[in-house]
């Protein structure tokens, strides 16, 4: 009662079937070939590009830092999976920089302030 593949494969039995009549594990229930090569690993980018996206988001909330917002932006594109390595450390590069920036920013205005007495009592 077995039946074959119309490829030419392993033979596929039906709901039931006994068990020495069934194929081995494994076969045709989505898994790879059982001595594949891994896939290819992107290159190491997605930690630090995370950790960036998370401060730019976190900056702009609290800080209201306006070059967070496309630090942010350049984070998540950083973290797309068809972006190129190269292209993905370049883009978080630029995120980097901008959070830097608007920090510097926004850190140097609160200097103003308090040297100017606007944050006095």
């Amino acid at each position: 009662m077995s039946h074959t593949d119309p490829s030419g494969g392993y033979p596929y039995e039906p709901y039931g079937a006994p068990y020495g009549e069934q194929p081995p594990p494994g076969h045709g229930y989505g898994y790879g070939p059982p001595h594949g090569a891994p896939p290819p690993r992107r290159g190491g980018v997605n930690g630090p590009a995370l950790v960036a996206l998370i401060l730019n988001l976190l900056a702009i909330v609290s800080c209201c830092n306006i070059l967070a917002i496309p630090g942010s932006i350049l984070a998540g594109l950083a973290l797309r999976a068809e972006t190129p390595p190269k292209t993905a450390r370049d883009l978080l590069t630029w995120s980097w920089i901008l959070y830097g920036v608007g920090f510097a920013l926004t850190i140097g205005v609160f200097f103003l302030l308090g040297a100017n007495g606007y944050l006095d009592d």
